[in-house]
């Protein structure tokens, strides 16, 4: 992949990506977000540690978490002066539940996101969520994509260029993001409103989620364990389950499959079992079990831990 600087021999992300370590499964959990720009530095704790202000930013992190949702900072791409913001805010309120939507709106005053329908948020309730919001409008797909390097050197190092080369071809549809998880798998991006989180970008691969996005769509060569590591709105082991099946078949829709456990599952066995079905009524039966297969740190600097990924297996 192209970047415009080169990892450390021993960054987090150059590791996982020598053992080819699948992404499976490695989606950070989340069935809504609201992604809140804020220009300037972050800190590791991006929410309290910006100049969005600790109190305000540790309020929204805490009203998305305890619902089951995710809140992220944004900026736009390019040099990041540390200066305060003065002008209006971008807000995406994204579901990413069954059939996805993104609402976008602009706030003077971030605090005023603190009288968001939260609870209708976490339930997808759009048109509770409009009410909420004043100004809210539709909003065609985003890509965010983590660059914090206060969080990981591999996010800045691999996921800024990553950034700013989409962000010039599509113009205010890729966001540098405060977190995504998973900086061992660098670049990393998220889809909104789809919750599809993507593994090892780059520039190309970036424009072309978004592209298939529009569709509801992931591109082909997204598909399989390098760069899908799943969609946010299902527990591991169920979005490793419903991306081999994607990747078995070939199913570039993001709305197509629904994954849900199996009833049927062995007690006893060291593996989860799950029923994948798709809208024209095919199903399938899926077990996933974690695998150890490699000890690499997880993150830059860290010592090595023992790396277990989800190997996903079709049951007759």
């Amino acid at each position: 992949m192209t970047t415009h600087a080169t990892p450390a021999p021993d960054a987090c992300s150059v590791g996982f990506d020598r053992v080819g370590a699948s992404a499976y499964g490695t989606a950070a959990q989340a069935r809504f977000f609201l992604a809140l720009e804020q220009p300037g530095p972050w800190g590791r704790d991006a929410a309290r540690e910006s100049h969005l202000g600790a109190e305000v930013g540790g309020a929204l992190a805490d009203a998305c978490s305890d619902r089951g949702g995710r809140f992220t900072l944004i900026r736009r791409t390019g040099a990041h002066a540390d200066a305060h913001h003065g002008g209006a805010h971008t807000a995406y309120l994204g579901w990413a539940g069954p059939d996805p939507w993104l609402l976008v709106t602009q706030v003077e005053d971030p605090t005023r996101l603190l009288d968001l329908d939260f609870d209708g948020l976490a339930r997808g309730d759009r048109e509770a969520v409009a009410r909420s919001v004043p100004g809210a409008v539709p909003a065609e797909p985003v890509l965010l994509v983590c660059t914090n390097g206060r969080r990981d050197v591999c996010c800045a190092v691999r996921g800024r260029p990553v950034a700013l080369d989409a962000a010039a071809a599509a113009p205010g549809r890729v966001w540098e993001a405060s977190h995504t998880g998973g900086h061992r798998f660098a670049p990393t991006g998220v889809l909104l409103p789809h919750g599809a989180t993507l593994a090892r970008l780059d520039a190309g691969l970036a424009l072309a989620a978004l592209e298939a996005a529009d569709h509801d769509r992931l591109p082909p060569a997204l598909l399989g364990p390098v760069h899908d590591r799943g969609r946010s709105a299902l527990p591991p082991a169920a979005q490793a389950a419903e991306s081999h099946v994607r990747a078995l078949v070939g199913e570039t829709s993001l709305t197509a499959l629904s994954t849900r456990p199996d009833t049927l599952s062995d007690p006893g066995y060291d593996h989860e079992l799950f029923v994948v079905e798709h809208r024209d009524q095919r199903r399938w039966s899926v077990a996933t079990t974690r695998r150890e297969v490699a000890s690499l740190p997880e993150s830059c600097g860290k010592a090595a831990v023992p790396l277990a990924v989800w190997e996903p297996v079709l049951r007759d």
